[in-house]
């Protein structure tokens, strides 16, 4: 979970927190053409449009109607991606993982959208395993799309997560797990504040096999 990023700073999800996006029977990317244009009359960017927005991304919730163009970017992406995340590749795998992030209350799935680029899905930040009660966390998972990587569209979208969790959310804490390997996740985590807590051996079970996972977390400010 927490996030991978990659090469020259490419940001992409690796395991943050949250439950891995496993492969899946069908899930195969080859054969699917290119990303479709984008529709101005499903996205356009105006006021009202986004839960929140920075300079130049804006954050909104997924929706069934968002499957060909997130399932085209994350086949495009696929070599960016490997080995820390494996997003869904076909309409029904992202039925399959959408579906619980916009009906479960204990998730929170975000679209991160290019503002300048009509509101195309550059990424997505995911908060899951939300606990309420004196707990009130939970557990990121994220990535950034290959044609969106290494410009910092990722780093401030994960400022207005944060920003989101801890205010309309109502959270105290977010945690982000991710592999030792995943250099560039470590960094993106640790430019927005967050600290390391530890290391659990054979945390999370990710593409065949148990993966060790560094724990990484970060606290709401103190109120004034």
């Amino acid at each position: 979970m927490g996030g991978a990023v990659a090469r020259q700073a490419r940001v992409h999800g690796g395991r943050g927190g949250v439950a891995p996006v496993e492969r899946v029977a069908g899930e195969g990317c080859e054969g699917w053409g290119a990303v479709p244009p984008h529709s101005l009359a499903r996205m356009v960017d105006a006021p009202g449009t986004y839960l929140a927005v920075g300079p130049r991304v804006g954050l909104r919730h997924f929706s069934l109607a968002d499957a060909e163009e997130f399932t085209a970017r994350a086949r495009e992406s696929r070599e960016l991606h490997r080995p820390w995340l494996f997003p869904p590749c076909t309409p029904e795998a992202y039925a399959a993982y959408a579906g619980p992030l916009i009906e479960d209350p204990a998730r929170v799935g975000l679209l991160v959208c290019e503002r300048a680029d009509g509101g195309g899905i550059a990424g997505f930040v995911n908060i899951n395993n939300i606990v309420r009660g004196a707990f009130r966390s939970g557990a990121l998972g994220y990535g950034a799309f290959a044609h969106a990587a290494g410009r910092g569209l990722l780093t401030e979208a994960l400022g207005l997560v944060l920003e989101h969790a801890f205010g309309p959310l109502g959270l105290h804490r977010l945690e982000a797990n991710i592999q030792p390997g995943n250099t560039a996740s470590r960094a993106l985590v640790r430019r927005a504040g967050f600290r390391l807590e530890g290391f659990s051996p054979a945390m999370l079970h990710i593409d065949g096999a148990w993966r060790d996972h560094e724990r990484w977390a970060i606290t709401a400010p103190d109120p004034d």
